[in-house]
């Protein structure tokens, strides 16, 4: 990976990690006061859906800083190691932290007339789809085991030839 890809993911990856910050402290906040002044069913919401919302953002930046730090062993060549496994899983599991909260809002707001149908099956299909992308970060997880193999194997065939030579 070239320095100028580096550095262009890594400043995306920053500005999407202060994005989030931001949304935390500000307008969670603001949110929360909002459904405050709502009245009606969202009002007795307020705490669960904030709780979902500051929750779900912290999954994303827990995935942000796993990317960062998998970016950084590729700019260093030691992504093909067991260390990476470490980060792959958390990722996987900040995925599917985000699709459970994405099935807990659903499940919150499906009764009652303060939101239509539509939002409720909204939701869930985004939560299918945060399911589908822990299911490929899983696949590319089989992908890194296999290539960590072969470059243990690769190792150890230029091991026996260095011996031969």
């Amino acid at each position: 990976m070239g320095k100028l890809t580096v550095l262009a993911l890594r400043g995306v990856l920053l500005m999407l990690f202060g994005g989030s910050v931001f949304v935390q402290v500000v307008m969670a906040p603001l949110l929360g006061a909002d459904l405050g002044d709502a009245g009606g069913d969202l009002s007795q919401l307020r705490v669960p859906l904030i709780l979902i919302a500051i929750l779900g953002l912290v999954a994303a930046q827990v995935t942000l800083v796993c990317v960062w730090r998998l970016v950084t062993m590729v700019r260093r060549g030691t992504v093909f190691s067991d260390a990476a496994f470490r980060y792959v899983d958390v990722v996987i599991g900040a995925f599917v932290a985000a699709a459970a909260l994405g099935l807990a809002l659903g499940v919150l707001l499906a009764p009652g007339e303060a939101v239509p149908p539509g939002v409720v099956l909204l939701i869930g299909g985004i939560t299918l789809a945060i399911l589908g992308v822990a299911l490929i970060v899983f696949v590319l997880r089989m992908l890194l085991t296999r290539a960590v193999a072969r470059d243990v194997e690769a190792a150890q065939l230029q091991a026996e030839l260095d011996e031969v030579i």
